[in-house]
Order: structure tokens, then sequence, then C-alpha cells
């Protein structure tokens, strides 16, 4: 269970990158990392429960909240950068285009099947520190569910030139989901090569979003 919520809070907070220009909500405040994490987060909680009845008829309609609620705040160029690592320098302008283009239909994948583990936990962020002077920031977070030790998360956010806010990586229960990702990524460039992963990357995305227990029972 543990696992299960901790690949929910992965969905829910690494959104890549908060604080672009392109946000979708002009009450999000950008400028503060402490209140944007926040204020994301619970703005899809909110979409979740008013979307319950369509998310119960069609699983994939949480890929649209992702979209809608998440991604408008997702860097995917820096994300996509920061998981190819040291392979970026042999990647054409084309190929880191399309290779951006794939991650991040790649994260909303990703990101929606592990909100079908949401059971509508509580949620409790960190009070804010002075970050006037900061260009890093950790934001610390604990999932709190009933009978369970709560779950403690840090989400790394970096200070842009404009002075908004974005999140780079997610500690949870000690993993950096960044440098997982690298790592499984990276592998696969070296053995496969760049335009393979990229079309692996765009396969999963068509995937369709199912209950985990559908999940489980497909493996067997």
């Amino acid at each position: 269970m543990l696992r299960a919520i901790s690949r929910f809070c992965c969905a829910l907070m690494l959104f890549g990158g908060f604080g672009l220009a392109q946000a979708a909500d002009d009450n999000i405040n950008t400028m503060d990392p402490y209140a944007m994490v926040k204020a994301v987060a619970n703005k899809t909680f909110d979409r979740f429960h008013q979307d319950k009845a369509i998310i119960d008829k069609d699983m994939d309609h949480l890929k649209i909240i992702v979209r809608e609620e998440l991604m408008p705040y997702i860097d995917s160029k820096y994300a996509s950068y920061k998981v190819l690592g040291q392979y970026l320098r042999d990647t054409t302008a084309d190929q880191r285009e399309r290779f951006v283009q794939a991650f991040e239909g790649y994260l909303v994948a990703t990101y929606a099947q592990a909100f079908t583990e949401y059971t509508d936990q509580k949620v409790e962020f960190s009070p804010a520190i002075d970050f006037s002077k900061e260009k890093m920031v950790d934001v610390n977070v604990q999932i709190i569910e009933a009978g369970r030790p709560p779950i403690k998360l840090q989400f790394k956010v970096r200070r842009l030139k404009d002075n908004s806010w974005k999140a780079f990586d997610l500690v949870a229960e000690g993993v950096s989901l960044l440098a997982s990702k690298q790592s499984e990524v990276s592998n696969l460039v070296r053995q496969q090569g760049i335009e393979a992963v990229i079309d692996m990357l765009n396969e999963r995305t068509k995937a369709h979003v199912t209950k985990a227990s559908q999940q489980q029972r497909t493996a067997k």
C-alpha cells in the first residue's frame, strides 16, 4: 500500500515544472513554490471529485484531467533533457523535440494510471520558509491514511530567470522519480537508440488507463 500511495503522489506532484507562463489558472501563484504546490494539488483533488462519475465510466478521462490540471505547469523540456542525461548531446534538434513530445505523452499516461490509486487520502503541506534568496527549495508533504505511517515526500523546486518556480524532482520513500526514469531511459537509449525509445514512449502513451486490480489480473 505504501508503494501504491507513492505512485499516486508521483502522479500528483511531479509536475515536472510548475509555474510556466502558460499556467491554466490565474489564481495559482507561480511565484511562490509552496503556495503553488498546494494550490495545484487542491485544484486537482477538486477535479477528481467533480468528475468522479465520468471517471467511473471511462478511466481514460484521467488523462484529460492530467493534461488540463497538471500539464500546463510541466516543464516537459527540462524534465526530458534531465532524463536523457549524457545522451542529450548525441541527439539532433529534431530528435530532441520529438523526444520531449513523446516523454510528455508518457508522463500524462503514467500520471493518469497512478491516479487510479487515489482514495481520498489526507495531504499535509509543510510550512513555507523564506525563499527570497534561494535558487532551489524542498517542499515537504505528508500523505496521511488512517492506520498507516505517514508517507513523507519531498518536492525539489528551482527558481527560473523570471523568478517563477518549477519542480524538477520528487523523492518518495527515499527514491528520486527523476533518477529512476533517467536510469530506465538512459539504458534503453544506449541499447536501442533514441528513435526506438521515442517509438516506445509513444506506444506507452496510447495505453488505456485501468484499475490497478485489472492490471494485476492481466499480468498473471
